[in-house]
């Protein structure tokens, strides 16, 4: 794959919700793996685990709690969590004081940092294999202790987020995403002509969402967001990483 490839699967990367029942190949899972297990991660403490769920019972319980249907057609659905329940079943094998880092909001960003970015490398691996995937964050956040339960989670992981990969069966239209100048800042943030810029943007989503193939809708980007927001205030995350073992003090 050269550069302009790599160029064109970025610019033409689109989130895949339905997919058909061709298996993945051994080939392709293994690159998965590989970029997975290479992902950079603060100190290469690899403070993540990914779960690679295949059992077709497990993924219909997980498609019940969040409704999203690319989890039970999808071949592969990865679950990336936090993880410092390695480190902590070692530490105590060797006899070593372990440091309350999970009770540290940077302790739980960190975790949240390397399991991210362990998706992200799965997604580009998924793709460059010319699969089709789809980032769920309402994994997450649709009914977190379920969840855990489900997947057997000890003191010390969480659920971050959920990728599902498969042979694609549609190929969506491309997502318009803000302009360059208001995402990229050279040197310190500028916020000359932001507020134009990201109004330039609230437009051409709303021509996007109307005028898309498939589902239409006359949702701008701002209000669109701003509704999702408001779900947001109903999670109570702050519980479930308590019950987790993550009870954040500073």
């Amino acid at each position: 794959m050269n550069m302009e490839d790599i160029k064109t699967m970025f610019e033409e990367r689109t989130s895949v919700r339905r997919y058909e029942r061709e298996p993945i190949s051994d080939n392709a899972l293994n690159v998965i793996y590989t970029a997975i297990l290479n992902t950079p991660t603060s100190y290469n403490g690899q403070q993540f685990s990914v779960i690679d769920i295949t059992d077709v019972t497990l993924k219909e319980q997980i498609y019940a709690l969040t409704g999203q249907k690319q989890i039970k057609t999808c071949n592969r659905f990865f679950v990336f969590c936090a993880d410092y329940n390695k480190i902590a079943k070692l530490s105590n094998e060797k006899g070593l004081k372990m440091p309350a880092v999970t009770e540290t909001l940077d302790g739980v960003m960190v975790g949240i940092i390397d399991a991210t970015l362990a998706m992200g490398n799965a997604l580009i691996a998924a793709e460059s294999c010319g699969l089709g995937s789809c980032c769920i964050g309402y994994t997450r956040t649709a009914n977190a202790e379920e969840l855990a339960k489900l997947l057997k989670l000890p003191q010390g992981v969480f659920v971050v987020c959920g990728l599902a990969v498969g042979v694609p069966r549609e190929k969506p239209d491309v997502k318009p995403k803000q302009p360059r100048g208001a995402v990229i800042h050279k040197n310190k943030y500028n916020e000359d002509g932001l507020v134009d810029k990201l109004k330039y943007y609230d437009d051409i989503i709303k021509v996007y969402n109307a005028t898309r193939s498939g589902f239409k809708t006359d949702n701008d980007w701002c209000g669109h967001i701003l509704e999702y927001y408001k779900d947001i205030m109903g999670y109570n995350m702050l519980d479930y990483l308590r019950q987790q073992g993550f009870d954040i003090k500073s």
